[in-house]
């Protein structure tokens, strides 16, 4: 089973776009993992899902007027088949372990270089942190 799980956008106008997903759909702003909040930005959640992240630009690497999806991802179950498809194919990934969520996340490029995230939970999460000799902190 795959589900989007949310979208990412970079922005120059922080504070502008954060205002405009709150005023307009009714989002609200909850809080982020404590091992990403070092990067400027915001979770805005729908009920208890953090559906849009929005990362501050401020010009690095993206024109202003160039505002960016920066990526997709999408939840999804059957870690070790997951890691086994990406090794089989060569396909480079990188993993990032959110203890607090507890969640475990595969990142990965489309030929296009688009950025793919792929997020998972529950027991599938469980088995990345046995893996990485890792304890969640709740969960």
């Amino acid at each position: 089973m795959i589900e989007l799980d949310h979208v990412t956008l970079r922005t120059a106008h922080l504070a502008a776009t954060r205002q405009f997903f709150i005023d307009l759909f009714d989002l609200a702003e909850g809080e982020r993992p404590v091992e990403i909040q070092q990067i400027p930005g915001h979770w805005l959640y729908s009920g208890d899902a953090p559906l849009v992240h929005l990362i501050g630009s401020y010009g690095r690497g993206t024109p202003i007027d160039g505002e960016i999806i920066d990526h997709i991802a999408f939840r999804r179950r059957g870690y070790h088949d997951f890691i086994a498809r990406l090794k089989a194919r060569r396909l480079p990934y990188s993993c990032m372990s959110l203890k607090g969520l507890a969640e475990h996340r595969v990142f990965l490029r489309a030929p296009g270089g688009q950025l793919i995230e792929t997020v998972f939970r529950g027991e599938d999460a469980r088995r990345a942190f046995d893996d990485l000799g890792l304890e969640p902190t709740y969960g």
